[in-house]
């Protein structure tokens, strides 16, 4: 058995050490509906284990609902429907035998607005999702992992004289910190992050980029960002994502990042990255 898969149960008890392994996704002819509306078209695209993935495009060109249903929140949607398969180290996430508690452990999100529990302490937003997969642990535990993942996600040496304060006290960047803890906190094997930095300010933009490629060494990260900056400074492939003339969104070009930076394939890739559109 391995260290992660008592996690799976509902009456698990917190396995110490290591977290999981960095997870591969792949995304496969993936297309989606709003009601009658398609706005992706057989998208694929795969993003490696240990790297972080960038997608970006204009507004409306179906970056964020792809990354929905990276973790199965497009379903939520009332009248949303898809197609096509994700798959996380080869085994599908759609599959009707495996839990949405499953899928959304293993594949957390950081939203673009901090959500915090406002009134729940620093450390008890740290562990809430402990609580919501079902994930037993000891005082000791607790106390390790608060820390671990505080220390993670860049906040420890800020909040750890004042755990027991509420987490909706601390500042927009702490708060996007402790919202990146706190997914941390389950052991995901992928963490999506949708424009994580868009309100916050430079100085926490700075520590929020630091954050993300400290931890694409255990946990593969894929973000969505309008900042082109940003995604050359913290993206290893990028993905570019368009929508032309009322068409369903899709991927014109993708690859390194360096690359769709500085020697793009097509042209309307070189247009948006060197900001002549969107």
């Amino acid at each position: 058995m391995t260290s992660t898969e008592p996690l799976a149960l509902t009456a698990s008890v917190l396995p110490p050490g290591a977290p999981s392994p960095a997870g591969t996704l792949d995304a496969r002819a993936i297309s989606a509906w709003f009601g009658e509306r398609k706005v992706l078209e057989q998208v694929s695209l795969e993003m490696p284990a240990g790297q972080v993935t960038a997608l970006i495009g204009p507004s409306g060109c179906g970056k964020s609902t792809f990354l929905r249903i990276l973790n199965r929140m497009h379903e939520l949607i009332p009248g949303a429907t898809l197609a096509g398969e994700v798959r996380l180290n080869g085994s599908d996430i759609y599959d009707p035998a495996r839990r949405l508690t499953e899928a959304r452990r293993d594949i957390g999100m950081v939203f673009q607005k901090p959500n915090p529990f406002p009134a729940m302490s620093i450390y008890d937003n740290v562990l809430a999702g402990l609580k919501l997969t079902g994930i037993r642990a000891s005082r000791a535990e607790r106390d390790h992992l608060v820390e671990e993942c505080l220390t993670k996600a860049g906040l420890w040496r800020e909040v750890a004289d004042r755990l027991r304060q509420p987490g909706g006290a601390l500042s927009g960047g702490q708060q996007q910190r402790l919202c990146i803890a706190r997914s941390l906190a389950v052991r995901p094997k992928v963490l999506l992050m949708d424009e994580p930095c868009s309100a916050l300010d430079p100085t926490s933009t700075r520590r929020i980029e630091q954050t993300i490629r400290e931890l694409v060494h255990e946990v593969t990260i894929v973000i969505v960002t309008h900042n082109m900056q940003q995604a050359h400074r913290v993206s290893d492939q990028c993905a570019f994502f368009l929508a032309e003339q009322g068409t369903p969104g899709g991927i014109v070009e993708h690859g390194p990042t360096e690359a769709m930076f500085t020697a793009p394939v097509d042209a309307r890739t070189a247009d948006y990255v060197n900001g002549r559109f969107g």
